[in-house]
């Protein structure tokens, strides 16, 4: 018979005074733009799931789609400019 052992230690690892650091806060606030835009393309394409899409879906996805890339590629470019902005003189 093998005994049961407690996994108490590996549950509680991680209690409260495990929270986010300032740097990683930051970095989601960051992101958020791009997080909102991802929400929104998978709702319209949510919507879509169970019925043939209409034209207004099929718009709805590609704006939705539109943007989404538009939120990365701003994601990209300051955090590209981030770290080229402190180079040499």
């Amino acid at each position: 018979m093998n005994p049961i052992v407690t996994v108490q230690d590996v549950v509680t690892a991680f209690a409260d005074f495990m929270e986010p650091t300032d740097a990683e806060l930051d970095a989601i606030e960051r992101e958020m733009p791009v997080i909102t835009a991802d929400i929104a393309l998978l709702d319209a394409q949510i919507v879509t799931l169970d019925r043939t899409p209409t034209e207004l879906d099929v718009r709805r996805i590609r704006r939705a789609h539109r943007r989404a890339l538009v939120a990365r590629r701003e994601l990209a470019n300051r955090t590209a400019d981030a770290s080229t902005s402190g180079g040499a003189a």
